[in-house]
């Protein structure tokens, strides 16, 4: 196993990372900035009100982004038991 095929391979797993947590992070700080600038606005100054949106839209977003990102790491994992044999040999 030579140092190139690691490096690929530890690219492949951070992009596959980036890729699955990407909508979810992104979606996460729309509403926080949501939430922020609206609280800017109205002088409210609750700590619960920047949390609680934030964790229900993460939650929609996975039932929305769920099913791809499942098939987005199964597909990563598939991968690497189907070239196992370039891992030991």
């Amino acid at each position: 196993m030579s140092s190139e095929f690691v490096l690929s391979l530890a690219q492949k797993g951070v992009m596959t990372i980036l890729l699955i947590t990407g909508p979810l992070l992104i979606l996460a700080l729309a509403v926080g900035l949501l939430v922020s600038i609206f609280q800017a606005t109205t002088q409210i100054q609750e700590q619960t009100l920047a949390f609680v949106p934030k964790i229900v839209a993460v939650l929609a977003g996975l039932v929305f982004f769920g099913p791809w990102m499942l098939s987005k790491m199964i597909e990563f994992t598939s991968s690497i038991y189907q070239n196992l044999n370039q891992f030991v040999g």
